[in-house]
């Protein structure tokens, strides 16, 4: 699925929301600041209301004529969350720019690859700066400052914390949360990729990524959700910057990733620590091991 369809179908669903609250929808602009898209989404948008009869759209007018059931939503599994989409197309592009200190970021640029308003972008760009990865400069424009082994070892430090406590949580989830059911599914996905791997060892990296936010949201904690984000973003898309061996080492951590499931199904702490701290080594070795020798130290 791409990118800009992702972003459709998150903003169509969240458009329909607002059919509950209102008789008439605002503006062309005012939605699309208030969803946080393009005009070029908006209006695509309105044409798939139009033509299911939830609104009648003339020109400037766009009243509602119907409350949205729930065939009209888009399922869930086929949309991301518009942070999420940032989110990895802000990865890609620092990826294909081979993530080097100095490297510069454009958010309009940015904002019209995705087909997002630049206020969104804006508003992740500021959030990630926080971390000390990237600095704003003039004119919308953003300078990466450079990941280095030092930045990387704090990084690791953190999420072992935070990775531990959730993984623990996990298993204390009654037996009919929903996250049992996700967690077979991911699990279904992880040995596909096994069978697979020659072929699609490059897909796991976005795997490894749902894998992990899945653990973290069973934390019930804000600020671990919230500050994972950004520990996600590195760990996950590190995986890309090293090309050397990739598929050994995907290899390898779909197994550490089974073995992490199977011990989580348990519901057993001792299995489920000690699975979760061999996997959480091999993540690190992994990171350090993508940096390279010569990347300079970030400057404050």
């Amino acid at each position: 699925m791409s990118k800009s369809n992702n972003v459709y179908k998150d903003a169509y669903n969240r458009c329909l929301r607002l059919l509950d609250e209102t008789r008439s929808l605002p503006s062309e602009p005012d939605l699309g600041a208030l969803l946080g898209v393009s005009r070029t989404t908006v209006r695509s948008i309105l044409a798939r209301m139009e033509e299911t009869g939830l609104i009648a759209w003339n020109k400037r007018a766009k009243t509602v004529l119907r409350d949205p059931h729930p065939d009209d939503f888009f399922p869930e599994e086929e949309t991301d969350t518009l942070a999420e989409i940032i989110e990895r197309s802000f990865m890609r592009r620092l990826l294909a720019g081979g993530a080097e200190a100095g490297m510069q970021i454009n958010e309009l640029e940015l904002a019209r690859e995705i087909g997002v308003g630049t206020t969104s972008v804006r508003e992740f760009l500021i959030r990630f700066s926080r971390f000390g990865l990237i600095e704003k400069r003039r004119n919308s424009h953003w300078v990466l400052k450079g990941f280095t082994r030092a930045f990387a070892l704090e990084l690791t430090e953190i999420r072992e914390i935070f990775e531990l406590r959730s993984a623990a949580a996990f298993t204390a989830l009654p037996r009919d949360s929903p996250v049992w059911g996700d967690l077979d599914r991911l699990e279904e996905e992880h040995r596909a990729l096994a069978r697979e791997i020659a072929t699609r060892f490059n897909e796991f990296s976005e795997l490894d990524e749902r894998f992990h936010r899945l653990i973290h949201r069973a934390s019930h904690n804000r600020f671990i959700v919230d500050f994972y984000d950004v520990i996600a973003m590195i760990f996950h898309y590190h995986y890309q910057w090293n090309k050397a061996q990739e598929r050994e080492r995907n290899e390898v951590a779909i197994g550490e990733h089974l073995s992490y499931i199977e011990a989580l199904k348990s519901r057993d702490l001792g299995k489920v620590d000690a699975a979760c701290r061999k996997h959480l080594k091999s993540a690190r070795q992994t990171l350090l091991t993508s940096i390279p020798e010569s990347r300079p130290s970030q400057k404050s």
